[in-house]
């Protein structure tokens, strides 16, 4: 080989060997380590199964990160996982509810919020409530960063059917807490309260971020309404808006069906329909969607998303938009069931895959990392090290290479003379 080529050939194998060890050194398995490992249970048709069932994905939090420190940090990397992953719920995309420790300032809330999550919970300590009890009814968008716990817990001898039946009787909105497991302990439920909630309470079963959403619209709306008379029939036409100003308001409110209390006095219904055709009676459902109910000598219920047309056929023409109702479809209570620090959805959820009555929200957290023995990092650059060093002599010895002795031009000019 000449001068030349065996120039070009040690600097591109040195290149090569400088490299190979900087990849070793620089590596993130070696050096550092992920604080946290996925949930891949979100992404797999489970989770779909929890939407269709009503649920809501909301944040816990973030393995390595701390609310105290840095929330915007959290909650921006929360809602990220949670996006990658996993719809948040039926009825919106993005992810709106989150735990906060008791501790954080209205400063630090407000980060939280600027980063998408309105609600917050559920005993965080500030000053301003919201559901801590029956008449604790929220007034300002800050009260939902301080989100009540009522009704006690969904586990097993700490919760009590009777607490939560209370709590449903006096009406608002009942918050249960639940956390699913411990470390390797699986936390059993109360089956009287699931039965309870299943069989038996005169509610809306919902998520932190419907009632959020629902309770947000009542601060901003308007509707379209007209009759129109078709042979001895008369159309009542009835449409909840989207309009810029309340979008602009509250983007990040999900489009929930609200309910309308509609005074149609003497006349009677011969038909509902919307766009997909005749509109469902939903006067015993209790998991939200869009319907009506109606009672003989009481307001008739329309529960429609807004942008939804919706024509009622009847046989009079007097009829009055009343109000918008303080639940949808007209409850006077409302239970949401937090799950707590869900890092495995699968174990989480498992127990109540044959429940379809209860609805949770999810506040997920990714599970820590696996951990590694802190001296296999120095293992790993030891036999780089030493697999360089030993690729280096090889090549010495075959007079190639950095560390081979270089010829000296003045004494091959000698030789070649």
């Amino acid at each position: 080989m000449s001068e030349y080529g065996n120039s070009v050939f040690t600097r591109s194998l040195t290149v090569l060997i400088i490299f190979l060890l900087l990849s070793i050194i620089s590596s993130p398995a070696v050096v550092a380590q992920s604080e946290w490992q996925e949930d891949g249970w979100l992404k797999t048709s489970l989770a779909q199964e929890r939407l269709d069932n009503g649920d809501e994905f909301g944040c816990y939090g973030i393995e390595g990160l701390s609310w105290n420190a840095d929330p915007g940090a959290v909650a921006l990397e929360c809602r990220e996982y949670i996006e990658q992953r996993v719809t948040a719920n039926r009825w919106g995309e993005s992810p709106i509810s989150t735990f906060t420790p008791d501790s954080l300032t209205q400063t630090q809330h407000q980060i939280i919020m600027e980063n998408g999550f309105r609600i917050h919970g559920d005993n965080t300590g500030l000053e301003d409530t919201v559901w801590h009890s029956a008449n604790d009814t929220p007034t300002d968008m800050l009260d939902w960063f301080n989100l009540g716990r009522r009704g006690g817990s969904l586990e097993q001898i700490i919760g009590s059917k009777q607490q939560v039946k209370d709590a449903v009787e006096e009406g608002g909105l009942v918050n249960l807490y639940w956390i699913g497991r411990v470390n390797d302990a699986t936390i059993r439920h109360d089956k009287d309260i699931e039965l309870y909630i299943s069989d038996e309470a005169d509610a809306w079963l919902t998520t932190w971020g419907q009632a959020w959403s629902y309770w947000s619209a009542s601060k901003c709306y308007q509707f379209d309404h007209s009759m129109t008379q078709i042979g001895q029939d008369y159309i009542l036409s009835f449409e909840s808006l989207i309009t810029e100003q309340c979008v602009g308001l509250n983007q990040d409110r999900w489009n929930v069906p609200l309910t309308w209390a509609i005074d149609i006095e003497d006349s009677n219904i011969l038909s509902i329909k919307d766009s997909n055709g005749e509109m469902n009676n939903i006067s015993q459902i209790r998991h939200t969607k869009e319907g009506y109910s109606h009672d003989v000598n009481q307001y008739l219920h329309l529960s429609v998303v807004n942008g939804n047309r919706v024509n009622i056929t009847l046989d009079g023409s007097d009829y009055e938009i009343v109000e918008m109702t303080n639940f949808w479809n007209n409850h006077s209570a409302a239970i949401t069931i937090a799950a707590h620090e869900t890092t495995d959805l699968f174990k989480w959820s498992k127990r109540f895959v044959d429940q379809d009555d209860l609805v949770f929200t999810w506040l997920v957290i990714p599970r820590p990392a696996e951990t590694q023995s802190p001296w296999m990092a120095y293992v790993a650059l030891t036999v780089g090290a030493g697999v360089t060093l030993t690729m280096l002599l090889v090549l010495k010895s075959e007079g190639i290479g950095p560390l081979a002795k270089k010829k000296r031009y003045s004494e091959g000019m000698l030789e070649g003379e």
